[in-house]
């Protein structure tokens, strides 16, 4: 599966984003789809992550109540609404796709499919 991920820009602390990825292939209702974030001098970071089915989803906890994962299987997109953003959310953000297993989708999945990624930068 291909991704590509856009919707990124620049937006004041308190603003929003949402964010899309975009698959390629014909059986992405079959794949966990996650959300990373890389920031500057900073290791990627699991954000969120939602199963093929959309009915289960998890997120880390400094995004919980501000991120919202969801996921459209007929049109093989997943999205990122990101709320109440903070400075401290500024990062690369990437798309991610396993394959489902059976998992609960969650940071413990070993992702296999990246998108480029695409800029958050919020400002204070």
């Amino acid at each position: 599966v291909q991704l590509q991920a856009s919707g990124g820009g620049l937006v004041e602390a308190g603003g929003s984003l949402r964010l899309s990825c975009a698959a390629s292939g014909h059986t992405f209702s079959s794949y966990i789809m996650g959300w990373f974030r890389q920031a500057p001098g900073k290791e990627r970071e699991f954000v969120a992550a939602i199963s093929w089915s959309g009915d289960s989803t998890d997120y880390t906890d400094s995004v919980k109540g501000r991120f919202t994962i969801s996921r459209d299987n007929a049109k093989n997109t997943v999205s990122l609404q990101m709320n109440s953003l903070k400075p401290e959310d500024t990062a690369v953000y990437y798309c991610a796709a396993e394959q489902g297993d059976g998992s609960d989708p969650g940071p413990k999945i070993n992702f296999d499919f990246w998108g480029q990624g695409t800029l958050v930068t919020v400002s204070s």
